[in-house]
Order: structure tokens, then sequence, then C-alpha cells
């Protein structure tokens, strides 16, 4: 018999299952592939959406699964039955089945006498390797981003700096919170939808992950990392520019050239067959020569603490990575570029482009312009 692939889950937040079968459902349904055909089982409700939409050999119905279940067991059928009905229909007793898998699905199953093994990500690994279509939604989706980013940087370009330091819009502080707001409505208007985008001032930036908050000053760099999903076709961008409204202190300025040199490193290196490994480290070398130096200082940690980049697609983090660790860069890819400094004296600075790794190098993808001081 032959090893099936399963799962069973939603497709708003698999992005596995939204994969295999484009259909989109907020509800579990069952995904069952066997050599190459693939098949799902559907609720009466979603039936019929899914025999127009579901991009699969077969659509069955879950209601008739469970009435051959009854047939043939005599009891009353719950959700694993209609599970191990489909098992038995294809002819299979083992499957693969995602990391994310759960655990009561898998018990009842090897109850029931099936092998259940675990496939490590990526669940399909056809997904690391965009097709033409798939690198035409993330290039929307971006193109949407980099006007949300133009709109921010506008903002901050437009401001006044005010006597204590703060920048003020019109009457008002022009807080993190009013520049996210403004992207966000930017994207929306777009079919984009943007959570947990970053606008990190000052020593806020030095965490990379700290999404900012309040007034936003003047002199400091202002890291504004946003990556959204276009709600049509699933597809994210992700984009990070650094900016400072007034005059950045001469360490600033030179971390921000530093960046940009890191970014010009990759784009260099990168292409079919390249170890990402080899290009981190590259960077991280002309970093050190440069006297940024990275590890812990004074209780946190400084320099440049993340790796350079990691795959987008349905997700926003998927393999591969260009980081400390070996991960083989294939034509096709489309990955992050997003080297940063981050210094407590000095505040962050990351820059990030998106990328499609080609047979002999690479091409950008992102068109937003690169400027410290607005």
């Amino acid at each position: 018999m032959s090893v099936a692939q399963l799962i069973i889950a939603d497709s708003e937040k698999n992005a596995n299952l939204y994969y295999a079968t484009r259909f989109l459902a907020p509800d579990l349904f069952i995904f069952l592939q066997v050599d190459g055909r693939r098949r799902v089982v559907m609720s009466d409700l979603e039936i019929d959406r899914a025999k127009t939409q579901a991009r699969v050999d077969e659509v069955l119905s879950s209601s008739k699964l469970a009435k051959q279940a009854k047939q043939r067991t005599g009891a009353e059928t719950s959700f694993l039955d209609i599970v191990d009905e489909l098992l038995k229909q294809a002819s299979t007793d083992a499957v693969e089945v995602p990391t994310d898998f759960g655990c009561s699905f898998a018990d009842g199953l090897r109850k029931r006498g099936y092998t259940v093994s675990p496939r490590p990500d990526p669940f399909f690994p056809e997904r690391m390797i965009k097709s033409e279509e798939e690198i035409a939604h993330l290039t929307q989706a971006l193109r949407i981003t980099e006007e949300a980013l133009e709109r921010a940087v506008d903002l901050v370009r437009n401001s006044q700096i005010q006597s204590n330091g703060e920048l003020w819009i019109g009457n008002q502080p022009l807080t993190a919170e009013l520049l996210r707001k403004a992207m966000h409505l930017v994207m929306m208007e777009r079919d984009c939808v943007a959570q947990h985008t970053i606008i990190a001032c000052g020593i806020q930036g030095v965490d990379p992950h700290n999404e900012g908050s309040g007034a936003l000053r003047a002199n400091e760099p202002i890291v504004m990392d946003v990556f959204p999903q276009h709600a049509s076709t699933r597809y994210f961008a992700d984009i990070t520019r650094t900016v400072v409204k007034g005059k950045a202190s001469e360490k600033v300025k030179r971390m921000f050239q530093a960046v940009k040199d890191g970014q010009e490193i990759a784009y260099r290196m990168i292409k079919d067959g390249v170890d990402g490994a080899t290009v981190h480290q590259a960077i991280l070398k002309s970093f050190e020569q440069q006297g940024f130096k990275t590890g812990e200082q004074n209780g946190r940690m400084q320099g440049f603490f993340h790796g350079t980049g990691h795959g987008v697609g349905l997700e926003i983090h998927e393999p591969p990575r260009i980081s400390s660790k070996p991960d083989i860069l294939k034509a096709g890819m489309v990955v992050t570029v997003e080297p940063g400094l981050y210094y407590t004296d000095a505040g962050g600075m990351r820059i990030e482009d998106m990328i499609v790794v080609t047979s002999n190098g690479c091409r950008l993808l992102t068109e937003a312009p690169k400027t410290l001081e607005v």
C-alpha cells in the first residue's frame, strides 16, 4: 500500500492545506493525497462550493462517508470514523501528517491500526519554489505594502519637530500608533491585512520585534517593518525601512551604510545552489570589520543577532532561512534580505527587501527607495 499524505485542519489558518487545495474555509476539513491524487472531504455546508473552487481531483461528502461507515460498523459515527472510512476506501494504512497534526487524531488513527508519521517541514517541499503566478501574487502584495510605507514616510517627512524633540503632525503628536493606523488603512483599501506592524523609534528599535509605541522623536532612527497578507491571494509581503526626521548621528549614518552594503553583499552572493549560511557569515564579517561587534553588551544583545532572511509565501516566515544554519538556496525561492544593527547608544537599523533567487543570481522585487534622513 502507498503512504498517503493526510491533513485535517481549516485552510484559513493552515497554509499547507490552502496550498494543496486553493480552497478557503474556516472549519476543519479532510485532505488526502494518495499517489498524487488529491481528495477533500467536505461538510454539506461547503461541498458545493468546494466542487467549484477546490483545485483537487475529487470532492467527497462527509455525510455520505459517515453513512457508509455506519453501514460497515453498525454504530453511530464520529469524525474519526469518517477519516477511517476514507482511508479504507483509498486502500491505505499509513499516512504522513504535518508536524502540527492534532494529537487526538493521531492517537485515534494509531489505535485503529494505522501508521501515522510526521513529515518534517516543509510538508510540501514544492512550496519553497514559487511559480510565476505566486511571484505575481507576492509582487502585488509588495506594491500595496510599498504604498503604505510611502504614506508613513511622508507623514514623518511632513511632521514638525517640537522643542522637546517630539514629532507632531498638525495639532497632535505623531505616534507609532498613528503611523501604524495610517499604513493599515492604505493596505485595507487595497485588500491587504497587516498585523503587528513595527514602528519602533530610538531605543525601542534595539529590540527587533518591539512593535513600538508612543510619540516619535526627531534625530532618532525609526524602524518601520510591515508584513501584510493579501486577503484574496493569501500571499504575504515583507519590507523594512529605517528613517530619521532631522539629523542622524554619525554612528547611525555608519550603521545605515553598513546595512545597505550588507544587502549588496547578499545580492552579489545569492544564486541557485548557494548556502545561505555563507551569505549570512559574509555580512556578519563585514559588520565586524567595520567595528560593529555582535554580542551581549551591558546585559543586552547588540549588533547583528538575527538571521539575514527567510522565505515568504503563504506564510510570512517559510523555509528557507538565510542564517547561521546551513540551508541551500534554489532558483525560484522568494526570500527577504534584511540585515540589521542594534545598539543602545544609537537605536535600531534594519533595511529589508524581497528577492527571487535565479540560476545565476537574484532578482530584486522591492522598489521602495532607501533614504535615511527625511
